[in-house]
């Protein structure tokens, strides 16, 4: 890769990846309510999962959905649902210092698989592989692609993480908690405007 085409990407990747959306969100939830420690497994999840569909977007999975547009609109309602379902338990999340034991946050393999039926990602995804893989390239540059992604990303959503669990210490109050969960979800539910109305915000 040409290093002016290497710097475009890496500012694409590290946009995408930084800025607000349902990963962050839920990753942001994850470090207030559960501590940095116990969501690095989500993040872990996030760029694994995401750097796995960049790499299947490049070997030709993403042209299913020039092939069979009915797959993609299946896809934004399928996650669609899951995103508000992840928005409720966000909302009802338990308080820390409650007597109810605490929910368990995302393991690694569930946000893998998330990245899958979320259709910003594959949007993200698609745009990586047919804006800066050139056709020439060939499967090394997927494979670069997919794991320059993973590179920029891993830190980018831990970025959010550490702003939760340096959160964590000043809303020990319940009521400010069950007020930051419920802000949480809500950001999680606008997140699904851009998703279902094609924008290819990230």
């Amino acid at each position: 890769m040409q290093p002016d085409l290497l710097l475009a990407f890496m500012t694409y990747a590290l946009v995408t990846s930084i800025t607000p959306g349902p990963n962050n969100t839920m990753v942001l939830a994850s470090g207030l309510n559960h501590g940095f420690a116990r969501s690095v497994p989500h993040i872990i999840g996030i760029s694994v999962g995401f750097a796995a569909m960049v790499f299947g977007v490049g070997v030709g999975l993403g042209r299913l959905f020039l092939a069979y547009p009915f797959l993609y609109t299946t896809l934004r309602v399928v996650g669609a649902i899951y995103l508000l379902w992840l928005a409720w338990q966000i909302a009802v999340a338990q308080p820390l210092h409650e007597e109810a034991p605490p929910g368990r946050p995302f393991g690694f393999w569930k946000a893998a698989a998330f990245q899958w039926v979320n259709p910003k990602a594959w949007i993200m995804a698609i745009g990586a592989i047919a804006t800066y893989t050139p056709a020439e390239a060939g499967l090394p540059a997927v494979i670069a692609i997919a794991a320059l992604y993973a590179v920029v990303n891993a830190p980018s959503v831990a970025v959010w993480a550490a702003f939760g669990t340096t959160l964590r210490r000043w809303l020990t109050d319940r009521r400010h908690l069950r007020a930051f969960n419920i802000a949480m979800a809500a950001l999680l539910v606008l997140s699904l405007y851009p998703l279902l109305s094609g924008h290819t915000q990230t």
